[in-house]
């Protein structure tokens, strides 16, 4: 009996982006752990990951080419070859390109890996689109808003090294529900705690993270920038701001102080629902404590002024001065300073002119309301938007359209699939290779593929690989092989990938950026167009927006008149058992997430609708409905109707939160309004 220990990196949309250890007996994975030597990992993996091997193993998992053979959306299929499904697919492409060009095919990817090789940061598969001419894609699901907001601010949506937490004296974890949401990030936070830290939770819900802070606000949902810029207002006051950073390292000051002024903590109290006298008093505490870390990720910019919350947000530090010091900034994304070469990877000079782009989180707008052309062909790579994306009943809708030749590369039988012509079977992370970094620290990883696939599943880029030869095409770039597709994304020769080559992370599973010891990114500077942190951008005044950082109301949730009809905002923020969608189908984590949607309300709101702890409700508003099972209870604040994400449709009475949500976007950078959604909620009668 051999064994072996397999490097490799989990694949999830998480900011953990943890480097793993399989555990390879005669060729069959046996255990899977966290890396103890990562920094980062320490060791441990997450409760949904330590499913991953069962996970693979379920019998439900897609292991062989399928067709449709029922209606769209039943979920009837039959097994066919892969020569059968690569001359299908290549037959039914070629017609639509030939009848209505390239850009009648639209290729979906979503977060289900986010591998620079297999994954979403790759678009594995993108040379053959490109060459086919196919629609671009716009993967804005995620962290689009708050990304445009930070860009503008600071040039760049990078922050400080969420390591440096543990330097911290005051921690604020704005919007983030750290425990749940990228665990690893809070042995930081108590090594900081052991040194006197003090930690803050700013969140409508009484997250387990909020529980576990020194200190929780709950604001109305999407009035974060007014209650940053009262906080803000508050240091001005007390005369703490930091004079020297302001002068050599910010521009519009001056006009950026007129706005603080217009936000006093009273004026911030009524529109965010926290006590004047408790902004106040965080206020005071911001202002004497260096350094202060805030860490902020994409829950709070699910709104209509989500973008302008992380911009407001951003210019924090700016006046503390905390850019300039180890462990103060703020923490978002670690991705801006990730500069692996995407351009590379995409070679979007393959394309033979410009094509549109196409959003992500607006499938049903692009399925049913396009034309010249309209999306005739749809590939759906590492995603279940049934699932996931905004106004799910038209999404559904959309793809349940009989000229909709639709191709789904799945691992399960998602609701998703359902309505696919034909579904090919891929491979899970530790039966491929591919390159990976973490968007909450500055490590790159190489997954090693540990064993052979599964029945007759492939690699994304193996598929494509092998439907470009069954097209005809070519170009050598379509050909080229895992190895080389990572190559290319390390060759770009920054200096932070100083060092770093494939050989040494296969050999290492995992190297440091090249980055400097201690990485102060903003200490002496930023990557504006005028090399400050930007009060005032005119980048945003190019852009129609307002030239000023500031608080832009949500759109549904600061609707007065719409909250006569809907008095409830929903928020449906991650669950603790499912990653976006991913493990919705796994009956242990199911169980343990109550078996389908939860939805908790205070105890005010459920008295007013005679509504008992453990009723089944109907949530709904005039785009559709779902139901759940009922928790009353103060942790979540008045006014609002918290969820989770992920349950799948199918396996939930029909219909999760995405069956209530608008398909609208945000202020800045076109992301999805998730918790900017009104809602009534009433006991569903017994049947």
């Amino acid at each position: 009996m051999s064994e072996l220990k397999v490097l490799g990196a989990c694949p999830l949309d998480c900011p953990d982006g943890c480097s793993w250890v399989v555990t390879v007996r005669d060729g069959e994975a046996v255990g899977l752990r966290g890396n103890p030597a990562h920094p980062y990992t320490r060791g441990a993996l997450c409760t949904k990951v330590n499913r991953w091997l069962e996970r693979a193993g379920q019998d439900d998992r897609i292991l062989h080419p399928l067709r449709r053979v029922g209606a769209k959306g039943e979920g009837r299929f039959e097994r066919i070859s892969w020569d059968e499904a690569l001359d299908e697919i290549a037959e039914r492409l070629g017609s639509v390109v030939e009848e209505f060009g390239g850009e009648a095919v639209w290729p979906y990817w979503g977060m289900g890996t986010l591998g620079y090789v297999q994954g979403l940061e790759g678009q594995a598969g993108r040379r053959f689109f490109n060459v086919l001419g196919a629609s671009a894609h716009r993967a804005d699901m995620c962290s689009a808003a708050g990304g445009a907001g930070l860009e503008l601010a600071m040039g760049s949506a990078g922050g400080l090294d969420p390591e440096d937490l543990a330097h911290a004296r005051l921690i604020v974890l704005w919007g983030t529900n750290t425990l749940t949401s990228g665990h690893h990030l809070w042995k930081f936070v108590q090594a900081a705690r052991r040194e006197g830290a003090y930690v803050v939770a700013i969140d409508p819900v009484a997250t387990r993270t909020a529980r576990q802070a020194d200190e929780h606000l709950a604001p109305i949902p999407g009035t974060d920038a007014a209650l940053a810029l009262a906080l803000m207002n508050v240091i001005v006051g007390l005369g703490a701001q930091d004079r020297d950073f302001l002068r050599d390292h910010t521009l519009g000051w001056e006009e950026f102080r007129e706005r603080i002024a217009a936000f006093p903590p009273g004026v911030a109290a009524t529109i965010t629902g926290i006590p004047a006298d408790r902004i106040v008093a965080l206020g005071e505490r911001i202002a004497r404590t260096r350094p202060t870390a805030i860490r902020a990720t994409q829950g709070l910019q699910r709104h209509g002024g989500g973008g302008s919350a992380l911009r407001t947000l951003a210019c924090l530090p700016g006046i503390t001065g905390d850019w300039k010091l180890r462990g103060g900034g703020l923490s978002y994304s670690t991705s801006g300073h990730v500069p692996l070469n995407k351009a590379a990877l995409h070679r979007d000079d393959l394309r033979p002119g410009p094509v549109r782009r196409l959003s992500m989180s607006r499938l049903a707008e692009g399925l049913l309301d396009l034309d010249d052309p309209p999306v005739k062909a749809l590939f759906v790579i590492a995603a279940n938007p049934v699932a996931s994306a905004p106004d799910q009943n038209r999404v559904r809708r959309g793809l349940a359209r009989d000229d909709l030749f639709t191709v789904v590369l799945e691992q399960f039988p998602t609701d998703t699939a359902a309505y696919a012509d034909i579904v090919l079977p891929a491979t899970m992370q530790h039966e491929h290779a591919d390159l990976h970094d973490g968007y909450g620290h500055l490590y790159l990883a190489w997954n090693e593929p540990a064993v052979a696939p599964s029945g007759e599943c492939l690699p994304t880029t193996e598929t494509f690989r092998r439907l470009a030869r069954r097209m005809g095409m070519t170009e050598p770039a379509l050909f080229e092989s895992d190895e080389e597709l990572a190559e290319q994304a390390l060759s770009g020769g920054h200096p932070y990938l100083e060092g770093i080559t494939l050989d040494r992370l296969r050999k290492e599973g995992f190297v440091r950026l090249a980055v400097p010891d201690p990485f102060l990114p903003y200490a002496d500077g930023f990557p504006t167009p005028s090399g400050r942190l930007e009060f005032r951008s005119e980048t945003a005044a190019a852009l129609g927006h307002d030239p000023l950082a500031g608080y832009v109301p949500s759109g549904e949730g600061a609707d007065a008149e719409r909250a006569e009809r809907y008095p409830l905002i929903l928020i449906s923020a991650a669950s603790h058992f499912f990653l976006n969608s991913m493990f919705g189908e796994n009956a242990e984590l199911r169980r343990r997430a109550d078996g389908g949607p939860v939805l908790r309300l205070h105890p005010d709101d459920a008295a007013a609708r005679g509504i008992a702890d453990g009723d089944r409700v109907r949530v709904s508003n005039e785009r559709g409905a779902f139901e759940g099972t009922v928790a009353v209870t103060d942790e979540v604040r008045p006014g609002v109707a918290a969820t989770t994400k992920g349950y799948w449709p199918r396996l939930s009475g029909g219909a999760n939160a995405n069956a209530v949500v608008a398909e609208r976007t945000t202020d800045l950078g076109a992301g999805p309004v998730f918790h900017d959604t009104r809602v009534e909620v009433a006991a569903v009668p017994l049947r």
